[in-house]
């Protein structure tokens, strides 16, 4: 099997698998607890949280908060802010973060908050007059904005947006959703993400188990505990901790900061990826391709063809990927991200996402590389938009 999805989910590494082990067998007790047995875990989350310090710049480790998940991770971002903050009613996202923040924006705008949502270009790229222009000084609680997006790669500039957000008032808190950006890129947020006061990601995308998570809290940051119930992560998180889950985030934090190199090569393999399939695939196209990117994410779109196709053709050649679409979830409608950078429906619809890690092999890269262009031309010929004679769309095929 060719595993080409790490954006969705990435294989526990052998070495955090080991390190958790023993958490899940002999020392399984409460760090909670008062006997001495307990305070063997207890340490072993103090260590675990100085690695995902140390991944975060350096930062105090009494500012990292473990979670469940990115998902907790970021409704605990914004809900805790709008508690702490009953005075602010104002929101500012963008059009293509990941429904983990985009649905909790807009249930809190039917509570009553007010929310803009700001546009992209067709590079997938914010334009920073909007952002200034929808700030409101006294008014606006959080702006979040993701750091690179699940689907296409686009990274934002955080530090310029935060920035800017406190230069218009230091008041409002600046959240990031860094869940594709943690262990790919550098996350200093001592220096160069200093105006960041919450930023949330996931272990299972970084070779961690799924289950475990991690909302860095900036001191100073207004944020009210989003579970309630217990005196756990200095009472800003409720619920016994997931000792296992957090002592493997931890050595994977470790081994992020270990094989920072690696993306070197990664970027390299996905960067010929990019150039074989589009040299091999006519009408086709990289979304996000005019933008800074993550090193390991392509979105491949092809025109005049469903991505789900392509899916079920790439998956009976032994390769997992996602579809840049919503139609695995029901829906024929392209995906929002796509449709917020104005991809033509055309290819919106026949887009795939393939996202390499540090496991991926030069073998995965050319199995993909013979593989996709003749499952793109197979599923072509049976396309009521395409003509196989010609090798292009059919005379009246939709724009």
């Amino acid at each position: 099997m060719v595993y080409l999805d790490n954006n969705a989910t990435t294989a526990v590494a052998p070495e955090v698998l080991e390190a958790m082990l023993p958490w899940l067998q002999g020392a399984y007790h409460n760090p909670s607890s008062m006997y001495e047995a307990a305070k063997i875990p207890a340490r072993a989350l103090d260590i675990a949280r100085g690695e995902v310090a140390a991944v975060l710049g350096g930062v105090d480790p009494r500012e990292v908060l473990f979670t469940s998940c990115g998902t907790e991770s970021n409704n605990a971002a914004l809900r805790g802010a709008a508690r702490a903050n009953p005075g602010r009613r104002h929101l500012v996202t963008t059009a293509v973060e990941h429904p983990a923040i985009l649905e909790v924006c807009k249930a809190m705008a039917r509570e009553g908050f007010e929310l803009d949502v700001l546009p992209v270009d067709r590079h997938g790229q914010l334009d920073m007059a909007d952002l200034v222009r929808a700030l409101r000084p006294g008014q606006t609680l959080l702006v979040t904005a993701m750091h690179a997006n699940n689907e296409t790669g686009v990274i934002f500039p955080i530090d310029e947006i935060a920035r800017l957000v406190k230069e218009t008032d230091p008041a409002i808190l600046v959240h990031t959703d860094a869940t594709q950006t943690a262990g790919k890129l550098p996350l200093d947020l001592v220096d160069h993400l200093r105006n960041v006061d919450l930023l949330s990601f996931s272990g299972h995308k970084l070779h961690a188990p799924k289950g475990v998570g991690v909302l860095f809290q900036r001191k100073g940051a207004r944020v009210a505990p989003y579970l309630i119930g217990g005196h756990q992560e200095r009472g800003l998180r409720a619920g016994t901790e997931n000792v296992a889950g957090v002592v493997a985030l931890g050595r994977a934090c470790a081994l992020a900061r270990e094989h920072a190199v690696d993306e070197v090569r990664v970027q390299a393999l996905r960067d010929h990826l990019e150039r074989e399939i589009l040299a091999r695939t006519p009408y086709a196209l990289v979304n996000g391709a005019g933008a800074p990117r993550l090193p390991n994410t392509t979105s491949f779109a092809f025109h005049y063809i469903e991505g789900e196709s392509i899916l079920f053709e790439l998956d009976r050649q032994g390769i997992c990927a996602s579809s840049g679409s919503a139609c695995t979830s029901g829906s024929l409608e392209p995906s929002h991200v796509l449709r917020a950078m104005s991809v033509p429906r055309t290819a919106a619809h026949g887009s795939v996402r393939l996202s390499l890690s540090r496991y991926t092999t030069e073998a995965d890269i050319d199995h993909a590389i013979a593989v996709l262009p003749d499952a793109v031309a197979r599923i072509r010929r049976i396309s009521p938009y395409w003509d196989t004679a010609r090798g292009g769309p059919r005379v009246g095929a939709p724009e």
